[in-house]
């Protein structure tokens, strides 16, 4: 994976009310599907779709929060969440669902995905990514 190019897509819009959250794990499993170099950022209201114990039974849709975790599996394990977007909505990271990734250079040891991270080392990832899409 080294030669691939680095794709950080980018969740600022709440999981649910619009179709931005649920389209951009799609395009994320796709791209990890055909092995590209996936992260992914939580900014702004974006941070709602790594909550825990979330229900969609009062709006009637189906709820896709589960679906993060399986990112491991397509081998994506890098999930940065902006520590002051959770800051401002009241939010810790204690509030978000554990996502793992399983290290198999060490023995299957279960690692977890979601890395909490200032507005100013956001600001370095974004940088250092060959391709930033916002959602």
């Amino acid at each position: 994976m080294s030669d691939a190019k680095k794709f950080l897509y980018v969740n600022r819009k709440a999981p649910y009310g619009t179709i931005y959250a649920l389209e951009s794990l799609e395009v994320v499993l796709i791209a990890a599907a055909f092995e590209q170099d996936v992260s992914l950022a939580f900014l702004d209201d974006g941070v709602f779709q790594l909550t825990r114990d979330q229900s969609t039974d009062a709006i009637g849709v189906k709820n896709f929060s589960p679906t993060f975790r399986a990112l491991g599996d397509y081998e994506v394990t890098k999930l940065f969440v902006e520590k002051e977007s959770l800051d401002e909505r009241g939010l810790d990271p204690s509030d978000l669902q554990e996502i793992v990734w399983e290290d198999e250079e060490e023995d299957w040891e279960e690692k977890p995905s979601i890395r909490i991270v200032s507005r100013a080392e956001m600001a370095d990832i974004m940088a250092d990514q060959d391709v930033v899409l916002s959602f």
